[in-house]
């Protein structure tokens, strides 16, 4: 089984994000691992209040540890995730050729770490805001409005709504790669 990693903001996560597609992996038999930008140990708290507990902070993450790491949005994504150990860690998992997957507002955190250049990609954006898709554009990436888009080993997906897509494409990954 795959041992995944899902990268919090400590305040301001969006649960839905987090806490479905960790259900849907950690019922198929899959280890999660949760970073965040506040220490091990700490509880980081979600937009509508629920609780994880941080197991390694962002400067100590190890991509060589994980099968898979995964960005969750939410208010508190691009405040507190939105710096350069997370773009480190965007290039090394690309590197190793493991799966990087990203939602909501995240995939701009994806492509500013310059991961996204010349692949498809999706973020969350409204009609009265379109700036998300501007910056994914402006870092070389193809936007395409889907909920959910994979492109090789990058997973993206546009927000809360599409938090359960986002984590059945994400086991069947795994499933075919046979992890």
């Amino acid at each position: 089984m795959a041992t995944i990693l899902f990268i919090i903001a400590k305040q301001d996560f969006r649960d839905e994000e987090y806490f479905v597609p960790k259900q849907i992996l950690e019922q198929a038999g899959h280890e999660i691992k949760t970073a965040s930008n506040d220490k091990a140990g700490e509880t980081a708290i979600g937009f509508l209040g629920g609780e994880a507990k941080i197991d390694i902070t962002l400067e100590d993450v190890h991509v060589d540890d994980y099968d898979a790491v995964i960005f969750v949005g939410g208010a508190g994504a691009l405040k507190h995730l939105n710096n350069e150990s997370s773009y480190r860690i965007c290039r090394e998992t690309v590197e190793q050729n493991k799966l990087l997957a990203s939602i909501c507002i995240s995939p701009i955190i994806l492509a500013k770490a310059g991961v996204l250049r010349g692949k498809k990609a999706t973020v969350w954006n409204s009609l009265l805001e379109q700036q998300p898709v501007k910056l994914l554009q402006e870092n070389g990436a193809i936007y395409i409005h889907q909920d959910v888009v994979q492109y090789g080993n990058i997973i993206t997906a546009n927000g809360p709504e599409a938090a359960r897509e986002f984590g059945e494409k994400i086991l069947e990954f795994f499933k075919k790669q046979k992890i």
